[in-house]
């Protein structure tokens, strides 16, 4: 490109000042429509509007001359010339420079760059398994808040005040709510039952809802133990559900998820939503229930919680819903934690691991 001529300025009047922009706006234009690339643009950049040796820096150096009653005339017609060189400068306002050349084409037939694909956190995945094998089963899904009401998270639940649940070693409560009444205090959920308690005030029976979600408890954080863990509940309500009902469920879904080998046994056990409520045990998957470290040679490892659900729970929910009537309906429910059922799926040791975000453990499970 030619060197461009700054014009020479004898007075500043109208139509000197006119002439003056007029040329240096005219050289522009020229040295802008012979830029037709990317490269020839940065040139044109650098060669109009540079800090140093820039056309529009020695335009204000010459302007610097102008007397004190045209400064303000002169300022403002440079002003205008910048608006209009350098927007144009700009490769991402020129749709001229973003064409590519004949060198730049692409050609459409080769395959394009593949983007790396993720994969399901573990705990993600164990928890969309668990919940597809009691959707197959005419499960819907329920979801809920993680900041709870005292009401919703305990006392519906048939907690009674003062129950060691309710201390803060405990659960986790939200600041300043000491003025509220205790069943409006706010606190982060400890299980994700009282999503039961919200659905049944919607929605009459029959029931059948798996409840996915993460909860919260002041556990100090260990190998086995975390502040933020998930659980998968499930509820069932219908005239005539026995513990049978739930025995026949629950075998079914271990069958389902650790394979058709598995046995399940119950022991009694105590929760206060549930009577009677039992604990369930499933044989060993890695030793078949021969015995070995993992089960400490029982043969057995314990695995949730489940019960029939207890008529105070039902009379809860009969204040918004009178359908949920105990003496004709009847239901079960059960819990169950994900980390834990991930950790033996995947022999992991450190319930941690799950939390730390390092890349070289989540990308094992591609």
């Amino acid at each position: 490109m030619p060197p461009v001529e700054i014009p020479e300025l004898h007075d500043y009047s109208p139509a000197s000042l006119d002439s003056f922009f007029s040329v240096i706006l005219a050289q522009f234009d020229q040295d802008h429509a012979a830029a037709d690339t990317v490269e020839a643009i940065e040139q044109l950049r650098i060669r109009w509007i540079g800090r140093k040796q820039g056309v529009l820096t020695r335009v204000g150096e010459v302007l610097k001359g102008a007397p004190s009653e045209a400064r303000r005339e002169v300022g403002k017609r440079f002003n205008v010339l910048k608006a209009a060189i350098e927007p144009r400068c700009d490769p991402e306002q020129m749709p001229l420079a973003r064409t590519p050349g004949a060198d730049e084409a692409i050609d459409i037939t080769l395959p394009g760059t593949r983007r790396a694909l993720g994969a399901e956190h573990p705990l993600i995945r164990t928890m969309n398994e668990i919940v597809s094998v009691f959707a197959a089963m005419g499960y819907s899904v329920g979801l809920g808040p993680e900041v709870e009401t005292d009401y919703y998270n305990f006392e519906s639940l048939n907690f009674p005040p003062g129950h060691p649940a309710r201390d803060t070693q405990d659960t986790l409560v939200i600041v300043n709510q000491e003025r509220k009444p205790l069943r409006e205090r706010l606190l982060m959920r400890t299980h994700t039952s009282p999503v039961q308690i919200h659905t049944m005030e919607q929605q009459p029976p029959p029931l059948r809802i798996v409840i996915p979600g993460k909860v919260h408890r002041n556990d100090a954080a260990d190998a086995t133990h975390s502040p933020i863990f998930h659980q998968v509940e499930g509820l069932c309500v219908d005239t005539n559900i026995t513990f049978s009902d739930l025995k026949g469920t629950l075998d079914h879904a271990m069958k389902a998820f650790f394979g058709a080998s598995v046995k399940t046994r119950f022991f009694p056990s105590f929760f206060p939503f549930t009577e009677p409520s039992a604990d369930v045990q499933i044989s060993c998957i890695f030793c078949g229930g021969r015995g070995c470290r993992k089960c400490k040679q029982s043969g057995w490892i314990e695995l949730l919680g489940c019960g029939m659900v207890d008529p105070a729970v039902f009379a809860f929910a009969a204040r918004q819903q009178p359908a949920y009537d105990a003496k004709k309906i009847s239901g079960f429910a059960f819990g169950m934690g994900v980390e834990r059922i991930a950790m033996m799926k995947y022999g992991i040791g450190d319930i941690g691991q799950f939390y730390s975000g390092d890349m070289r453990f989540l990308e094992q499970f591609r």
